[in-house]
Order: structure tokens, then sequence, then C-alpha cells
């Protein structure tokens, strides 16, 4: 059995982060292309777009333990969303499995190391890359958290989580 003080960090967080990329891709599975240009409020993103932000989120873990920053203003100018199901899936899977190999390769004194994200010339984050992987994990679960309100409101029947769901007693 793994404790914190016996355990490197990241053999802590991989079974965590194994269990929340599996519910992850059961949230993802269900978004219908057919509704990807949908929003429920001006002001939300549609949920391709959502969608394709959640699938993408392990890939920001790879970044920050590979790199010593990140420039986002740099890196936005060429994303685009995904077009499909099947595509939103392949790149989940892809960008899940770059997370969890960065996360395996990474030893004590790399959590510890400072990593910034910087967007126009601002820092918007200065953190250890521990916090940091922890932040990307709880963005990820609050993406999916709002793709499976979505899916409620388009009638979508919503895969249960932490436990079942009302569709799936």
């Amino acid at each position: 059995m793994l404790t914190a003080t016996t355990a490197p960090l990241a053999q802590i967080i991989l079974p965590e982060l194994d269990q929340e990329l599996a519910l992850t891709r059961r949230v993802l599975e269900r978004a219908p292309e057919a509704h990807f240009a949908w929003q429920p409020h001006p002001k939300s993103m549609a949920l391709g777009h959502l969608a394709s932000h959640t699938a993408d989120m392990p890939s920001y873990m790879a970044t920050a333990l590979e790199t010593p920053e990140l420039d986002i203003s740099e890196a936005v100018g060429d994303w685009q969303p995904a077009t499909t199901t099947t595509e939103l899936l392949q790149r989940f899977e892809a960008n899940g499995a770059a997370a969890r190999s960065a996360l395996a390769a990474i030893d004590e004194e790399g959590f510890a190391q400072i990593w910034k994200m910087h967007y126009g010339g601002q820092t918007v984050i200065n953190q250890p890359r521990a916090e940091v992987v922890r932040h990307i994990i709880s963005h990820m679960i609050h993406h999916r958290g709002q793709i499976m309100v979505y899916l409620r409101l388009l009638d979508v029947p919503v895969p249960g989580v932490y436990g079942p769901s009302a569709d799936e007693k």
C-alpha cells in the first residue's frame, strides 16, 4: 500500500489521475457532435469547445512537467476544437497518455521546481509543478462537471461519476 511518507508524489497521484481520466472519458464519449455548437447561454462555451478544452487538459500537465514555462498566448493561436466525438476521444486518449508518461517520469526534485505560465507578457502562474498538477486535475474535474450539466440540458443520459446518476439506477 502506498502512503505519503513512503511513496514518491508521482506514485500517489498516478492512481488518482487514472481514475479521473477514466471518469472524464465516460463523460466525453456522451458528447453528441450534433450539438457541438450548442451553448446554454451566450456567455458559456459551446459544447464542442468545452469538451475539446477538457480533452486537452491532460496535455497541460505534460507541458508543465516537461517545460520550465509556457507563453499561452503563443500556444492558443493554432488551437481548434474537435469536430467529431471520435476526434475528441482520440485527442483525450493521446493527451492522457502524455500526462501519465510525464507524471511517471518526474521525481520529487522536478515536482518542487517552479513552473511559469505567461499570457501576453504577464505571469499568470508561478508555482511548484506539484501544485500545477493538482490544479490541472481539479480544473479537468470542474469542466467535466460543466459538460455533465450541458448533457442534462440536452437530455443526453448523464453517466455516473462517483456513483450512479439519475440515468443509471
